[in-house]
């Protein structure tokens, strides 16, 4: 394979290519921002001081209209199909020149920022905005350049984002009028036709995930990460409804970072500066750490206030369920900066299992791990998204298929090779349900969680008696602090043992199903991680 590390060099683009006639405003506090954003219309002041926007049209990403450069640096690297869609150089070059031919004479805000907390690793970037609010987005999201950095700052990569400026799928090369497109050998991103402000933030991550696996042995994960008191690393990967933001976000230990992370040889570093969480039914008792960060130069996304009030009502959904707030990470009281600590020490993946098969807590092997961490299962449930009116499973490769350049083997591998190299427990979770399916059973208690975790966290089950999961393979604690004998096994907590059996082996035969795809590709060490099905 073409070696795929990009040295640190100018991206292959510059302002002075637009000759812009217009205002542009470089680095702009948040204040600023904020000032210009209220001037423009772009949105309004809550009561706690945050801008709240919409983001038009697109509530959310649009992974069908998301697209790699095919070129001689990505034509045999990358993993080509339905999460990286090619497109010609041709193509890109026709849409790049119509695009900045668009914003010449626009008011644009450009902001130089970080991806990267450890500066072995970390890009830097140029973002170009059109909207004053999307520029305070990245002024959060991404990190922030002291003025003595910014005064001989070279930008790696270039975003370029303008929701005004549509595509002609006719001419160009795409589906429809909004696009997302990575040139990953001139650096540049553009983003047209949407105002969803996440296309910025996950089309660096794509950046990040495609350069740091061969860089320096560093493995880029999409997940939560936090530290205690001893320097005792932990890691969450957890797909959407898993509860990773909630079970991250512990007031007894500090928060590294909520999303995007780096593994190199002796630290794990957060990709970013800020938290982008979701705010559907947010209360400070059920999350008081999020609830308080929404304050002056945070964002919230696509809400609505509470009639003839400045107070946001979270519980309003009809815009989106998704509705987001952006906010940088010094908004947690308990955040460390620089988002950097040591190795992990536990790696949780957490699952909501709407079959009530997978147990409350297990412990993974070397194989296990690298295959789980391909499979990436939840199951989604009823009124979680439209269309879904029983439990759906779903498999998302390396808890984030649509951020993956690679092939997900490529980096189950090296998260295999650094779980042994640094002895690191990996724990499955079931965060959804016991006693039955969906609909038969109850939904996990988060108290016993809770307890499971920091008994794994605080080496409890390290020397605890085991069985062996006759199905899955795992290793299942008997006893737990806190948490009643008969809720660790799953299959006695169905009053039809027979039933459970069959829903496992039916369970098990969905992920060898879903692991077709892999196989060719995959290590015999990883293949030893699968489930029984007959």
């Amino acid at each position: 394979m073409q070696d795929l590390v990009l040295e640190p060099q100018s991206s292959s683009f510059s302002l002075s290519q637009m000759d812009s006639k217009g205002k542009v405003h470089f680095n702009l506090s948040p204040a600023e921002l904020v000032e210009y954003a209220l001037a423009r219309k772009e949105g309004q002041l809550t009561s706690t001081g945050a801008f709240m926007a919409d983001t038009g049209k697109f509530t959310g990403r649009s992974p069908k209209d998301r697209y790699v450069v095919m070129d001689d640096l990505t034509r045999d690297a990358v993993w080509w199909g339905e999460v990286n869609i090619p497109v010609t150089e041709d193509h890109f070059d026709r849409l790049f020149s119509k695009m900045t031919t668009f914003l010449d004479g626009k008011e644009l805000f450009v902001r130089d920022a970080f991806a990267g907390a450890d500066q072995d690793h970390r890009l830097n970037l140029r973002v170009i905005n059109t909207w004053a609010w999307h520029n305070l987005f990245c002024a959060n999201m991404f990190l922030r350049p002291s003025s003595k950095e910014l005064e001989n700052f070279v930008h790696d990569f270039t975003i370029i984002c303008a929701p005004e400026f549509e595509a002609d799928p006719q001419t160009d090369g795409v589906k429809n009028p909004n696009f997302a497109i990575l040139n990953l050998s001139k650096r540049i991103i553009l983003i047209g036709g949407t105002g969803y402000a996440g296309e910025m933030k996950k089309g660096i991550f794509s950046v990040l995930n495609f350069i740091l696996p061969y860089q320096k042995n560093v493995l880029s994960m999409h997940c939560s990460a936090n530290v205690g008191s001893d320097g005792d690393t932990a890691i969450f990967f957890g797909l959407s409804g898993t509860g990773k933001t909630t079970l991250s976000a512990d007031p007894n230990r500090h928060l590294i970072g909520d999303d995007e992370h780096g593994w190199t040889e002796d630290s794990v570093f957060n990709f970013e500066g800020g938290c982008y969480a979701k705010v559907i039914d947010l209360t400070r008792e059920k999350e008081p750490e999020i609830f308080d960060a929404i304050k002056f130069g945070a964002v919230v996304e696509n809400t609505r206030f509470k009639p003839g009030t400045r107070e946001v009502d979270y519980s309003n959904h009809e815009v989106t369920e998704n509705t987001r707030t952006a906010y940088p990470i010094h908004h947690i009281a308990n955040a460390i900066e620089p988002s950097i600590a040591g190795v992990p020490k536990n790696i949780f993946f957490l699952t909501a299992d709407a079959f009530g098969v997978i147990p409350p807590i297990s412990r993974l092997n070397k194989s296990q791990a690298m295959y789980h961490f391909i499979s990436g299962y939840t199951a989604k449930v009823a009124g979680t998204e439209m269309g879904v009116t029983e439990p759906k499973l779903t498999f998302s490769a390396c808890f984030g298929a649509a951020f993956l350049p690679l092939h997900p083997t490529k980096y189950a591998e090296l998260f295999g090779e650094k779980m042994e190299k640094n002895e690191v427990n990996v724990w499955l979770i079931n965060t959804g349900w016991t006693g039955g399916p969906y609909g038969v059973g109850s939904r996990m208690k988060l108290s016993y969680t809770r307890a499971m975790i920091s008994a794994a966290l605080e080496g409890k089950l390290d020397f605890a008696p085991m069985h062996s999961d006759p199905t899955f393979g795992f290793e299942v604690p008997k006893i737990c602090p806190n948490v009643p004998a008969e809720v660790l096994n799953p299959r006695n907590t169905w009053s039809n043992p027979q039933a459970y059996d069959k829903q496992a082996k039916e369970l098990a035969q969905a992920f060898i199903k879903n692991f077709e795809k892999y196989k060719d590709f995959a290590s015999s060490d990883i293949l030893l991680g699968a489930p029984k099905a007959d």
